[in-house]
């Protein structure tokens, strides 16, 4: 396809943690409409090897990797990572979202690609073990698996767990993890997405797995819908299985007949989908507008009053569409400049920088350097703007080296 002859495979890190050279992977799956049932014996076929796009060295990498340090050195034994945090009180938020927690996740696998230290693939691994444990599997009750996070399963749990086990991949080209298989887990999580179908193209964002339970129709989360496109387009890619792709073509179908938002996870999906087959002139066009979007409100968003969390979605959405736009042949450059703005905005809000003028104790920074707070007037860092962050500026150095920027 056009778009692969552009991407140029790097040589793949930490082929160590391979360990086999094949895995098990799930058969085609069947019709939605179909009770899955579990397979007795998968089919062994040789393992799919992630091709990812070159990281130049610099000062934005250091970043990434610094982010990274950050959510290490705040990991519990357990794998537990820090949800919240005010760097100023040391107060802790003791009621996170184990759907960002999961995020967080697979953002310390990208740093283990980027900096191609098995550190962070270690305690990535230590922080998957111990969120995997909310997984939930009822073939009696629904279909696939679920993670089960705050009294529901909600949609962008499962979709978000498969990110975590995809970013892994990317960084070890391994499926094992302890005695699980990680790839029948991704799969099982990509039916359980499929279930929440609705008849008209969009999703259910929640089902209670509890007795009884069903889907929620008034339960709603920005970007569960957008979440669960790019979760099924790394279920392609990790499987090579064409149903998976035939999916998230109908879901982005319906995605983009719907009003444009700054989506930044629709972005990565459609930059997945030029990636690994290609986009058409509607999935262009709706990009373009999903950029504009994004950059219309950039004055609002580079207001000192305003927090790093979502102006670092601005970096991840506008970086992963100018990768889209580079392989698909479409006008890429006219987004450089917003997104050196963005990065700069944020980057002035990594300790031990700070754009607030405060003068901050050594031992606080010792503590909280790398993290990225909220603003000056909420001094908190949270695992969502971290992983905000290191996604996006990774997202941006792809960028620059799939078109040779040095």
């Amino acid at each position: 396809m056009a778009s692969r002859k552009k991407l140029l495979p790097a040589v793949v890190l930490l082929l160590a943690l391979a360990g086999i050279l094949f895995f098990p992977q799930s058969e085609k799956p069947p019709e939605a409409v179909v009770v899955v049932q579990p397979s007795l014996a998968p089919t062994l076929s040789p393992a799919r090897m992630p091709e990812t796009f070159p990281i130049p060295d610099g000062d934005l990498k250091d970043s990434v990797i610094a982010a990274g340090d950050y959510l290490i050195r705040q990991q519990l034994p357990n794998g537990e990572l820090s949800y919240q945090v005010d760097f100023m009180t040391g107060e802790r938020a003791y009621s996170p979202s184990h759907v960002r927690l999961m995020a967080g996740t697979g953002a310390l696998f990208t740093v283990c690609r980027v900096s191609a230290d098995l550190e962070y693939c270690r305690a990535g691994d230590l922080a998957l073990e111990h969120y995997l444990e909310a997984l939930v599997t009822d073939p009696e009750r629904f279909r696939g698996t679920c993670l089960f996070a705050e009294g529901i399963c909600p949609l962008g749990g499962a979709a978000l767990t498969v990110d975590a086990i995809y970013k892994r991949w990317q960084s070890t080209a391994n499926f094992l993890l302890g005695d699980r298989n990680l790839l029948n887990t991704a799969t099982e999580l990509g039916y359980f997405i499929l279930s929440m179908r609705k008849t008209e193209g969009g999703f259910y964002h929640a089902f209670d797995p509890h007795f009884n339970g069903m889907a929620d129709p008034d339960f709603y989360v920005t970007h569960a819908s957008s979440q669960s496109l790019l979760a099924l387009t790394e279920l392609y890619d990790m499987t090579g299985n064409e149903f998976w792709l035939e999916q998230a073509r109908e879901v982005n179908k319906y995605l983009i007949s719907q009003p444009v938002t700054e989506d930044h996870w629709h972005a990565y999906a459609l930059n997945k989908l030029a990636q690994l087959d290609s986009l058409n002139g509607a999935d262009i066009a709706y990009a373009g507008q999903i950029a504009q979007t994004i950059i219309t409100g950039e004055v609002r968003s580079l207001n000192p009053k305003n927090t790093s969390i979502s102006t670092a979605t601005k970096v991840e959405g506008l970086a992963a569409l100018a990768q889209a736009f580079y392989l698909s042949d479409a006008d890429y450059q006219w987004l450089d400049a917003e997104m050196r703005a963005f990065i700069t905005f944020v980057r002035a809000r990594q300790l031990p920088v700070n754009d607030c003028s405060w003068t901050i104790k050594n031992e606080i920074l010792t503590e909280f350097s790398g993290g990225i707070f909220s603003s000056c007037e909420e001094p908190t860092i949270r695992i969502d703007g971290l992983q905000n962050w290191i996604n996006g500026v990774t997202a941006y150095l792809e960028y620059q080296g799939l078109i040779g920027v040095k």
